[in-house]
Order: C-alpha cells, then structure tokens, then sequence
C-alpha cells in the first residue's frame, strides 16, 4: 500500500513540475532567473515556518538539510540557465539522463545492483523523450548542453544523498525540507538582491500567482514529496517516475497552450510510459517491502 500511495504521489510531483514550465518561463522574461528563484525559494520558506513552531533541528538535521539545499538550489540554477542556452530537444534528452545515472550511482553507493531488466526500461524511458522532444532535433552541442549535463549529474547526486543520508534515521522530512528551503532562499536571495526590487514592481497579479505556484505547489508540495518517498521507495524508483516531467509538460501543453501532439510524441508518451511501469515493478520485486 505504501509502495502504491508513493508512486502516485512522485507521478503528482512530475506532473506538477511538467505544468510549470510555461509559468516560469513568463516569470523569467519579466523579473530574471535569480529573483524568480530567490523570490520562489522566500515564498517556500516562509509557508513552511509554522510547521517549524514544534519542531527544534538537531545537528545533524541541520548538516543533511544544509547539503541538500545545497545541491538542489544547485540543481535549479543549472537548469534554468540551461535551458535558455539551449534547445528544448538537447535539455530533455540530457536531463532525462538522471533516470539511468540515479540506479547506477545508488547501486555504486550501496553495492547492492538492480537487475539489468531495470535499466533496460530506464534505457526505453529515456528513448521515449527523445521521441517526446524530438520537435526541432537536436543541435549541436552548446554550452547551455553542458549545463544540462552537469543539472543532471547533481540532480543524480541529490536524489542519491536524499535516500542515503535518511536511511535509518529518524530525521523530521518537513524539517529537512524547510531547511532546504532556507538555504535556497539565503544564496538567490544574496544572488538576486540587485534585481528582486524591480522585479517585484515588474510583476503583476498574474506573474505573482505564478510565483505562489512555483513556490507552494513546485517546491512546498514536490520537496517535501520527493523526500517522504524516496525514504521509503529508492532514488532509483523516485527517479524513474519522476522521469515522466516531460509527459506532462506536453500534455499539458496541448490541453493549455494549444499545441498539436504529432504521432512520435504520442510513440514517445507510450514509451516512457511503458517503461516506467515495467521498470517500477522490476524495482519493487528486486527491493525487500519497507514498513510505513
């Protein structure tokens, strides 16, 4: 039952990050990358405050939920600004990449190896976003291409340190989450501080209302998601499901912007699909049940 609640909750999260593409991009041109993301990260942190009422961090707390605001905040920066700097098609190829290097680098971390069958399905999940994206083809490499790569190298990394710094231990998820909100809001807001005043007058009631839903639905509600259920799946489960963003994304787009789904998109939905589902099975019967 555990297994299941999660897995919808992580398909929640893809489908939440799939459907802000649109707003941030907005948001972006209007106000710049560092004050969306520092005004994004102050907004989550101030949501999650009063949850923090009853609760005291301890030391090692503090240094987990420290490192993984560290490396998400990491994560974003390298996505946003890669994503300007290169094609749509180069940026999900190379992002999706995280669904095969989350199984490899767990495996290496705690020496314990999904059967072959996953990655077989890792591999046809990511050939379904080539499908998926594979609109304009892709480009030659660019530098926005390397700061995807890297994105997704430190997104393996966080994912990875998310399941093994919690395993075994009864840290608070709200507190780790809160507190990489903090860190998060500390660095942009420190980044972005010459640009956040214009920015904030630059907004109107809509770009604000898509700042909310960055901040409470893409970070509030994904994180903390994110985190509850990698420490009672795997990084390896989390990030295959998590790896169906792009669906979403054009889904939703067809349904909001007007876009047209082509019939490779439609093979690429298929296979990310299928491959999520067979490689999310493998995964549950290579891994012992964990109690709730």
């Amino acid at each position: 039952m555990s297994i299941r609640r999660s897995d919808l909750l992580l398909l929640a999260v893809a489908m939440v990050w799939g459907s802000s593409y649109l707003a941030a991009q907005t948001l972006v041109l209007a106000g710049g990358v560092l004050a969306v993301l520092a005004l994004r990260f102050v907004i989550s942190a101030i949501a999650l405050a009063p949850a923090m009422i009853v609760r005291r961090p301890g030391r090692p707390e503090l240094r987990v939920g420290a490192l993984l605001g560290l490396t998400q905040a990491t994560v974003l920066v390298l996505e946003t600004y890669g994503v300007s700097l290169t094609s749509a098609t180069n940026a999900g190829v190379l992002i999706s990449l995280t669904i095969l290097l989350t199984p490899v680098l767990e495996g290496a971390v705690r020496r314990r190896w999904l059967p072959p069958r996953f990655f077989g399905a890792a591999a046809v999940a990511v050939a379904g976003v080539v499908l998926l994206v594979a609109g304009p083809g892709l480009r030659a490499p660019t530098a926005g291409d390397a700061l995807m790569l890297a994105a997704a190298v430190v997104r393996t990394v966080h994912v990875t340190l998310s399941g093994r710094l919690t395993d075994g231990r009864r840290y608070d998820t709200v507190t780790l989450t809160w507190l990489q909100m903090v860190v998060g809001a500390v660095l942009f807001a420190l980044a972005a501080a010459p640009a956040l005043p214009s920015a904030v007058r630059a907004f109107g009631p809509g770009q604000w209302l898509g700042v909310l839903y960055l901040a409470l639905g893409c970070s509030v509600f994904a994180f903390l998601v994110q985190l509850w259920a990698i420490r009672r799946t795997s990084a390896a489960r989390a990030s295959l499901l998590l790896g169906t963003e792009p669906v979403w994304a054009v889904l939703i787009g067809v349904g909001i912007a007007g876009e047209h789904l082509t019939a490779v998109a439609v093979a690429g939905i298929a296979l990310v699909l299928g491959g999520t589902y067979y490689g999310q099975r493998v995964e549950a019967g290579h891994r012992a049940p964990v109690p709730v």
